[in-house]
Formats: C-alpha cells, structure tokens, sequence
C-alpha cells in the first residue's frame, strides 16, 4: 500500500473561528482533543469536504485536496475518506453487509459480497451480516460503521468521537481493536474526543484545539508532563498550576529555584527565564509525594510544603486531598491511595505535609 499522509492548515474568522494547523503521518493516530463546541467535528467535515473553510490548505501525500490560493477543492469522492460519525449513520432498513456494500465500488453483487463480509471479519463481526441496525448493539453497531469507512480503501480515516455512546466495557474492547486494525490499514486515523483518558490510551499524538485554536500537538506523555501553558494545562485536567517568580539558577547544579509565597522550591534548570520573570509552574498530582508519618523518608526534604486539610474525598481505592498551604491561598490537590489515608489518619481539618518533586514541575511562560 502506497504511504500516505495528511497536513492541514485552516484559518477563519466567522462564522465557526479556526485557526488550525496539524499533520497525520502513515500509520499515526492523531487524536485532536478539546471540550464540546472547540471546533474538532468541524476539522473532520474539513478534511472530508463536508465543510468548506474560508481560507486554508489540505493535502494528502503531496496532493493538494483543498487550498483556497489555488482555487483547488476536491469533491468528497475526490478525497476519498473514511468517515465513521459519532452517530454510527447507519441505514436502518439495511443489513450490515448491505450497510457495508453501498460503500464499495460499483462491482457484481457475488464480489461486493464477498469483501464485505472480509470487512465485517476484519472488526470481528463474522456471521452477524444478516443483522439490521436494530439488532446490533452499540458497539456492534459501531463496528459495521468502521467496516463501511473502511470499505471505500479511504486515504485517511477519520473517526468522530466514535466510543461516546458505548458503555465503559465495550470502549475499552473498540479501543484495543482500534490500535490492532491501525496496523493493518497502515494510513493516517485522525481520531476526535473529549475524552482526555481515552485520548492518552489511544493517541500517538494529541492535537489540543480551544475555540477552534490548536494550541498544542505532541505525544500524550509529554502534552501531560509538559504542556505549553496554562490553558493547556487546565484543558488536560492539571489542578496545580499556580504562579511563581525566579529567584535564581545554579548553572553547576543545573537547578533553577522558584520563589513562591514561603517557599524556594528546586526544580529542573530553565535558563531561558530571567531572574525575577513571573511564571507560570503546573506539578501533576502524581509528583506530590505524602510525607508519611509512620515512615518518613528521605524524599521528604525535597520542597516539603506543609497545609491545613480543606477536602477529604473518599474515591473508592483512593481519596482526592486538597491542601491550604500554609500562610497562603493556594490549593494543592493529590490522590492518596486509601489505605495509605487510614494509615496516617488523614482527615478535612487536619494538617498534612508533601514534597513536590522538583522533576515534576514544568514552568511555563503563560
């Protein structure tokens, strides 16, 4: 199969705002991920030619599919996409073989019959091809709707926040069979939520859209551990993004210190700030170490912070903690598994002290 890719730049003003700028390589899952109303579905509709941007580039493999310059617009048929919809779009008076075969090439029945029967084998839906809709469940549904995108042998395949209406089961057994089929049609999955765990579990890369801005694409590792600033910090679910100052970097340490309220907190060398700058810092929960009183340790002398206790929310196996730090108005929240709370007799209004690794803060200039 020849390697594709896809590249996309998109810019408007009115009436749906854009300002949009991604690529999707050969074999890649690029997940664009945003809260509802961010402009992820009209980015699809884009690509697929079902919307038409006032201004912008699209092309696929070198092939311009769309740029307003040149005065190129391909038709739908033309770019020939794979486009599964967040309501499936089934035709209810069809089968699933039937769904199927209205979207392969005009050919006679007994061939469209069979390949699309190796279609529905290919999402492990052998034997159910005499179905109607109505007689598929969600996810069954959501199978067949993936075998018709697919049947068109698409150049991309795009998937509109497909898992949204199956149970938690059932999503986990659609992703894990997504990443298995990504192998084997080896082209570019763009894939839309605003599922940030779904995103993570699926995504080779995320594409952070907000009011149809893109304001950050990179693996989900380091989208989580280094966003761009606080917008995207707050959109992947950081609760810990405060300011602070530079006081200083010790360049033989490689250690930059930051000054915030009482406290000098160490963390990873950042030059490129000046001393004095304002900035802006985020610590994922998951670096906020407990300072265990049946078992203290050594980590504990790395930015201990101490606090007054404002929630205790029991979560199951663990308990969500928001601290006061003391002499302040900040909060610091963290996950405690629960026996660990019981353990340390952690309660709301009692005082708590933590460290928060200077690896795992992340300073940015917004």
């Amino acid at each position: 199969m020849t390697e594709q890719s896809l590249a996309l730049s998109l810019n408007q003003l009115s009436p749906i705002p854009l300002d949009v700028e991604l690529s999707c390589k050969t074999g890649e899952i690029l997940v664009i991920l945003g809260p509802s109303g961010s402009g992820k579905t009209t980015v699809l509709r884009s690509i697929a030619g079902l919307y038409t941007p006032k201004t912008g580039k699209i092309s696929s493999n070198g092939s311009s599919w769309f740029d307003t310059e040149k005065k190129v617009n391909l038709s739908i048929q033309q770019r020939k996409v794979g486009f599964v919809f967040q309501e499936y779009a089934l035709f209810p008076h069809l089968t699933a073989l039937d769904n199927i075969r209205t979207a392969l090439p005009n050919a006679e029945y007994s061939a469209q019959l069979l390949k699309a029967e190796e279609l529905l084998e290919r999402v492990n839906m052998q034997g159910l091809g005499d179905r109607y809709p109505n007689q598929l469940s969600g996810g069954q549904q959501q199978r067949v709707a993936l075998a018709r995108a697919l049947a068109r042998d698409p150049r991309v395949l795009l998937l509109d926040e497909p898992f949204s209406a199956v149970d938690q089961q059932t999503r986990r057994k659609l992703v894990r069979e997504l990443l298995q089929l990504r192998e084997q049609v080896n082209i570019p999955i763009i894939h839309v939520t605003h599922d940030l765990n779904e995103a993570r579990r699926i995504a080779d890369r995320i594409c952070i859209i907000h009011r149809g801005n893109t304001l950050q694409i990179d693996t989900p590792q380091n989208i989580m551990a280094r966003p761009l600033n606080r917008n995207v910090a707050h959109l992947v679910g950081h609760y810990n993004v405060f300011r602070a100052n530079i006081e200083q970097h010790d360049e033989a340490e490689k250690l930059t210190y930051l000054r915030w309220h009482d406290y000098l907190l160490e963390t990873n060398y950042r030059p490129e700030f000046e001393k004095g700058q304002e900035v802006s810092w985020v610590i994922p929960a998951e670096n906020l170490i407990l300072h265990r009183r049946d078992r203290p340790s050594k980590g504990e002398r790395e930015n201990p912070v101490s606090g007054a206790i404002e929630e205790f929310i029991p979560m199951g196996e663990t308990v969500l903690v928001t601290i006061k730090v003391t002499n302040s108005d900040e909060i610091l929240t963290m996950s405690v598994p629960t026996h660990v709370a019981q353990r340390n007799a952690i309660q709301k209004g009692g005082d708590l002290s933590v460290s928060l690794l200077g690896q795992g803060i992340h300073l940015m200039k917004e």
